[in-house]
């Protein structure tokens, strides 16, 4: 078991985790940051399995930050290195960095989690589980705080999406990597060729149930600035997600299958 509380996992990219150009995909790049989330709460003592059994609670990510140095590729091998801050009254923080084989520093996020009643789906208090940590790291992957995202003023619909089966996760609700997947959706496959993503932050406010439906928006009126908004609302109105996406064009040059940069996805 590790002594410290910074926590280690290997990851390699298979087929079912890029996309046509053979670059990870961000949702797979969530699920990824999820999963290490989860062995490393796990070997503090506070994993899935504990925190429903003996608490009756579950982790939710409620805000997110993304920035992309370098996308990885297929069969690559990264490694996610990730440690907890010091949590507040309501909300435990969680940062990560990625790097390649040659240790690089590839891709930077940072995190707040929130726990749940799992009967209830009402927030509760850190000092419900008790979680001390052995030690306290102040370094931060990304050294921003997380602040609320605001359309640009012109929010168009993209879609409507039922939420089933395959959407929902161990808590019942729709999980975070979905929710990615339903961002870049609303983008055609040509903007996948002509941008990267140089950061994305994504902000979840509501659950989202099995049966109820999705409307996916999004506001490209920022564009110029490299700015582009989405978010995400139910049939009765009630925000679910904002999303708020850091662009770059490509050089025509740089338009190919197997370029390392890294499209709107």
């Amino acid at each position: 078991m590790q002594t410290s509380i910074r926590y280690k996992k290997q990851f390699h990219i298979d087929l079912r985790d890029v996309d046509f150009k053979k670059q990870l995909k961000l949702s797979s790049l969530f699920s990824y940051f999820q999963e290490a989330a989860n062995e490393a709460a796990d070997v503090l003592g506070y994993g899935i399995d504990r925190l429903q059994s003996e608490f009756h609670v579950g982790w939710v990510l409620v805000r997110m930050r993304v920035e992309i140095i370098d996308m990885p590729i297929w069969n690559e091998t990264i490694t996610i290195e990730t440690w907890p801050l010091e949590p507040n009254r309501m909300e435990f923080h969680r940062d990560y960095l990625v790097f390649d084989s040659s240790g690089n520093i590839r891709i930077r996020a940072i995190s707040d989690w929130v726990i749940i009643d799992m009967d209830n789906r009402r927030l509760k208090r850190s000092e419900h589980i008790g979680l001390v940590y052995p030690e306290i790291i102040k370094e931060r992957a990304i050294d921003k705080r997380l602040r609320k995202l605001n359309d640009f003023g012109n929010v168009e619909q993209s879609y409507k999406k039922v939420i089933g089966y395959s959407d929902i996760d161990i808590n019942g609700h729709l999980n975070n990597s979905n929710y990615i997947d339903y961002i870049m959706d609303c983008f055609p496959v040509e903007d996948h060729q002509k941008y990267i993503t140089k950061a994305i932050e994504v902000h979840f406010l509501r659950e989202l149930l099995p049966g109820e439906t999705l409307t996916v928006r999004k506001d490209v009126s920022a564009i110029d600035s490299n700015l582009v908004y989405v978010d995400g609302v139910k049939e009765q109105g009630e925000m679910v997600f904002k999303a708020k996406l850091e662009i770059e064009k490509l050089n025509e040059t740089d338009c190919s299958f197997d370029q390392r940069n890294n499209p709107i996805e």
